[in-house]
């Protein structure tokens, strides 16, 4: 009986020890190195595609008037206040005119002396035109005398200088109107630039629009440029939306496009593409589009965030992959097929790219070939294969 037990030992060792490689050969089979690797299948097919891009923006205000004073200068007062409504004209806010009105009072005063002046050198000179007339029909009549005798040398000599003085005095009038009406002009440019530079400090909207910003209150000292209020346009309200440069094909202006505001999620307003940026963002590698609506949407404000989706045109009888099938290798594309249990790799151009996951194939693959969609690992040429119906196991 002791005889037998060493035996019946080895025997259940044994047998474990068999269990245990095979479940170790098991193991490197199905699910080690040497394991087929798992994947999803589809068939390339013939379809129509309706293609789109996706983008995120805020909306902006396409006509937006920053309004502030043309000098330095202290606020007197402000009219109007964030999200009133305006017309174009309108009275928004003042500058204090320190002197100015004082100015334009004493530039008034100016421009009447200097009108007076001109007056009195206009009566001046037709005075002086007389006189010299005068003189001048005295000089002849003299000149005429003295051919005749019956006037002396010196006596026509005499008048013939008063003539001379005449002519003189009148030119003399003359030039003093052309001074007194040049010193006019001057008065009056100046009341003018005083008069422009008071009616700066009066701060108006150009259009009708609501207020966004008020940025300075009475008694601010403010500098030129600087800005008081901020009017916008609400019927400029647009969409400035971030295209991925990579899936930007076929952007443009006119595309029709679908927005969805953040502050109005579930509505969609209908718009479309107003411009699309020369400049681009390298940083972020987006271009830059500009979406109007079709229909202003009620409520929106500027900042909003909204999502947009542009439609391109229809693709008709593409032959189409689902886009996760498309790898990159190097610095092209391609898929990979499955032929008699095994991976390989085929180059591939690819068109347009639909928001659902489908891409369009242009050259390499026929319609009908079985692509590879995802792998359980990196796939390798001339790898085996097995197909599943999912690589993700249902929660029990």
């Amino acid at each position: 009986m002791k005889a037998k037990l060493p035996g019946a030992r080895a025997l259940a060792v044994a047998a474990v020890v068999i269990a245990i490689l095979a479940g170790l050969g098991w193991v490197i089979a199905s699910q080690g190195p040497l394991a087929r690797t798992k994947v999803t299948v589809t068939r390339a097919q013939t379809r129509d595609l309706a293609p789109s891009l996706f983008g995120i923006g805020t909306v902006e205000a396409r006509r937006l008037y920053n309004i502030g004073p043309t000098a330095a200068g202290r606020v007197a007062r402000v009219l109007v206040d964030q999200g009133d409504r305006v017309k174009a004209g309108q009275l928004l806010a003042e500058m204090d005119p320190v002197d100015l009105d004082e100015r334009l009072a004493a530039g008034r005063s100016v421009v009447e002396r200097a009108a007076h002046n001109a007056k009195s050198a206009q009566s001046a000179l037709q005075e002086a035109e007389s006189r010299a007339r005068v003189a001048q029909a005295n000089a002849d009549r003299y000149a005429e005398l003295r051919r005749t005798g019956f006037v002396s040398q010196e006596a026509a000599d005499a008048k013939r200088h008063e003539a001379s003085a005449g002519q003189a005095a009148r030119d003399a009038a003359g030039s003093a109107l052309a001074a007194a009406r040049d010193e006019v002009r001057r008065a009056q440019a100046d009341l003018a630039g005083t008069d422009r530079a008071r009616k700066h400090l009066r701060l108006s909207s150009p259009v009708d629009g609501v207020v966004a910003a008020r940025l300075a209150e009475h008694g601010s000292t403010v500098v030129a440029g600087q800005m008081v209020l901020q009017v916008i346009d609400p019927a400029s309200l647009w969409v400035r939306a971030r295209i991925d440069q990579g899936r930007s094909g076929g952007l443009a202006a006119g595309l029709a496009a679908d927005v969805v505001l953040r502050s109005l999620p579930g509505q969609a307003f209908a718009g479309r593409v107003e411009r699309v940026d020369v400049l681009g963002d390298s940083v972020t590698e987006e271009r830059i589009a500009h979406v109007s609506f079709s229909s202003m949407p009620a409520g929106a404000t500027v900042g909003d965030l909204a999502e947009v989706t542009l439609r391109l045109p229809k693709v008709s009888g593409a032959l189409a992959i689902p886009a996760a099938a498309v790898k990159r290798a190097g610095t092209g594309r391609g898929a990979w097929l499955l032929r008699d249990g095994r991976a390989t790799f085929r180059p591939v151009t690819v068109g347009t790219e639909t928001l659902d996951g489908a891409a369009q194939v242009l050259s390499g693959l026929d319609a009908g070939d079985t692509v590879i969609v995802h792998s359980s690992r990196p796939l390798q040429e001339g790898a085996r294969v097995a197909v599943e119906d999912s690589l993700v196991r249902a929660a029990p």
